[in-house]
């Protein structure tokens, strides 16, 4: 008795030494797996010709099977020789779940980018054009700090764009900022790292975590109109901190000249590192950008981008550009961590970038952001007008500080039963308490719906 399992894409059973024609045995054991659901509805089988190969049959017996299967209803040919399943349940697909809750109807909290304006077309190209030119070295296991073309094309955008100095083999590529911060965080950690500061109030979702996980003491200092508090900073005795200077998160301040200066001198004196966050500095609208702090100092700062807020957070692509004797660490470190980075998309993004086609989509979505920011402060003007914004020059959101008499939580609650989803400041403070605000996203909302939620909003304060 001899039996034979094949690999060619449908599992069939055989007993060469038994009783039942082979031709039998394959309708019964295909028309078993289609009952079962193993084979769903719509799946192909493999060419009679591969299946006999495989069987060690004729091709006469795995024809006679199909034939009578197709029949009995259980298979379809279809044009070009597919023979497929026609019977049985659908097949299971996975729904698309997302990180976020479901929205509510008008969403003006903070987070993402207008995702529908992705450049499909020219991703697609260039998704070709790598599948097409690629080297073969590309396909199999490549250096922790990521494919060489988009390393090169990411200085020489940041070097033009931003002012840094960046160098290709100082940059690290990384599953998005969430990942880069924590493979950072750990070398920082490994190096002698005890305490890493942060801004207060800020993001903390990413590099919080991370700085526990690594055993890290953390700090917040407070931020005011200028920045961060640089005095206080340099009382905090941290070995390191995550800044946003160009747009301070959520407030929107920028760091000023003097304290520029003053937290790298901090930097340089007490051997510490800054991490510049530089998560929305592509979207400014009414002042001039302002230039990245890696730029005045390479070997203390460490640069952070992504393509989160300028093409889509999906593409889970970062870049952190590193001192000299963070570099090769790093790129230990994200070795260890997934073997590196999709080496394809990384060439996309690198063709889109030295086509122009990167800094094309840029263009196309400033004046849709700004349209949109512009009708959230003009419904604000209108409905709320003592609630006055800040942070308005540059990024994707607005924030807003509240009376002393009204709570923030129950503001940002009223809303949420109205339909209006937005976010409080509140949340993301570490250490330091401070006034109760409002943080208005506007980059996926329409006009129309941005003014709707604010006439909401006035509503549901009015109440309170």
């Amino acid at each position: 008795m001899g039996k034979v399992r094949t690999n060619s894409g449908v599992l069939v059973v055989l007993d060469h030494g038994g009783r039942i024609p082979l031709h039998r045995q394959i309708e019964a054991s295909i028309r078993d797996s289609i009952r079962a659901g193993r084979l769903p509805r719509g799946s192909s089988l493999p060419p009679s010709r591969v299946l006999a190969a495989d069987l060690g049959v004729s091709r006469g017996v795995v024809v006679e099977a199909y034939q009578q299967l197709a029949a009995e209803g259980y298979l379809a040919s279809r044009a070009g020789g597919y023979t497929q399943v026609a019977a049985g349940p659908s097949p299971v697909t996975a729904g698309l779940r997302l990180a976020r809750k479901i929205p509510p109807r008008i969403d003006l909290s903070y987070g993402r980018a207008d995702v529908s304006s992705f450049p499909r077309d020219a991703w697609l190209r260039a998704i070709r054009g790598a599948l097409s030119s690629a080297p073969n070295d590309v396909f199999g296991y490549l250096a922790g700090s990521g494919v060489p073309q988009l390393r090169t094309a990411i200085a020489g955008y940041l070097n033009r764009v931003r002012g840094t100095l960046a160098h290709p083999g100082q940059i690290v590529i990384c599953t998005g900022y969430a990942q880069g911060i924590a493979l950072l965080v750990g070398v920082l950690a490994a190096a002698g790292a005890k305490r890493l500061a942060l801004e207060d109030p800020s993001s903390g979702d990413d590099a919080l975590p991370a700085a526990r996980a690594a055993g890290l003491e953390v700090t917040g200092i407070p931020v005011d109109g200028d920045g961060i508090r640089v005095d206080l900073l340099a009382e905090s005795g941290a070995d390191a901190v995550v800044l946003t200077p160009s747009h301070q998160w959520p407030t929107g301040s920028v760091l000023s000249a003097p304290n520029r200066a003053a937290v790298l001198g901090w930097a340089a004196e007490r051997g510490a590192v800054i991490i510049e966050d530089d998560y929305d500095a592509e979207y400014r609208y009414d002042k001039t950008p302002v230039g990245a702090l890696q730029g005045l100092a390479p070997d203390r700062v460490v640069y952070a981008g992504s393509a989160s807020k300028t093409l889509a957070p999906g593409l889970r692509l970062g870049w952190f550009v590193l001192p000299g004797q963070l570099a090769e660490p790093m790129a230990e470190a994200k070795i260890a961590a997934d073997r590196g980075s999709p080496a394809l998309e990384q060439l996309a993004l690198a063709d889109l970038i030295t086509r122009g086609e990167f800094d094309r989509h840029l263009r196309r979505m400033r004046p849709v952001y700004r349209r949109r920011r512009d009708a959230l402060l003009a419904a604000l003007n209108r409905r709320l007008p003592w609630l006055a914004p800040a942070g308005v020059s540059a990024g994707l959101h607005v924030v807003t500080w509240l009376p002393p008499h009204l709570d923030e939580a129950a503001v940002v609650e009223a809303a949420a039963r109205a339909g209006v989803g937005i976010e409080g400041v509140t949340p993301y403070r570490i250490s330091h308490p401070g006034p109760g605000g409002l943080i208005f996203g506007y980059a996926t909302v329409s006009e129309q719906a941005i003014a709707e939620g604010v006439n909401i909003l006035a509503r549901v304060i009015g109440e309170l």
